[in-house]
């Protein structure tokens, strides 16, 4: 199967560092199925559902996410899968390495590149498998959240905020990525394609040392 979409809904507790998600992904079949396999490391799944056939049984192992259903999906036809899960998501080691969700002193980066992905939402972790993205992050109102794509709404509520990010062009899964901390924006003049920097407040006054040049490499790839 391929996937097309991935919606990610997220509520996230940085001093805890406790994660309770649910991800939709719209796919296709490519033949017919009666299991399939998500990937998704270190969190419990509570619950999974398919619109196109009844489940009939689910279970993680080894870094995998099975699913079983009662009836198959037929090749080249559309369904969305829906599951929900939860815990305290960690890197994934990578020989002397770990990519994916890493947790902060005070907040959280994901560097997903090789194969990250898996540590914070069940996806299915191919590089050949481009999809679009809208991933929801709320987390408690004095952490800012960065996502893939644009900014498309942020709604406060008594305690925390939630920010809903856009990806329209199709991406691999390596490249999803969150960061929330407290941090700053600023938009940065100049640039032929907008760049706001995001960062945390007592690191502005030094942005123009480190990064002032910024607007003049972004019109150089622009014109290369």
């Amino acid at each position: 199967y391929d996937v097309r979409h991935y919606d990610l809904t997220i509520d996230y507790k940085p001093g805890s560092n406790q994660l309770i998600g649910r991800t939709v992904l719209d796919a296709v079949a490519l033949t017919d199925l009666n299991e399939f396999t998500l990937d998704l490391h270190g969190l419990m799944v509570s619950k999974v559902n398919v619109d196109a056939v009844p489940v009939s049984r689910f279970w993680t192992r080894h870094g995998k996410l099975h699913v079983r259903t009662d009836e198959a999906i037929e090749e080249g036809e559309l369904f969305r899968v829906t599951i929900r899960y939860g815990g305290r998501p960690k890197a994934i080691p990578d020989g002397d390495d770990a990519m994916g969700w890493e947790e902060l002193t005070d907040g959280v980066i994901v560097a997903g590149q090789t194969n990250g992905a898996p540590s914070w939402f069940p996806c299915h972790d191919r590089p050949a498998n481009k999809a679009s993205y809208r991933i929801a992050i709320t987390t408690p109102t004095d952490y800012h959240v960065v996502a893939n794509g644009s900014l498309v709404s942020r709604h406060r509520g008594a305690s925390t905020t939630t920010w809903v990010y856009e990806q329209d062009e199709p991406m691999a899964t390596y490249l999803a990525t969150v960061q929330v901390g407290r941090y700053v924006s600023r938009a940065v003049p100049g640039s032929v394609v907008p760049i706001t920097a995001v960062l945390p407040q007592h690191l502005l006054e030094r942005y123009d040392l480190a990064f002032g040049r910024q607007p003049e490499i972004m019109d150089f790839f622009v014109r290369c």
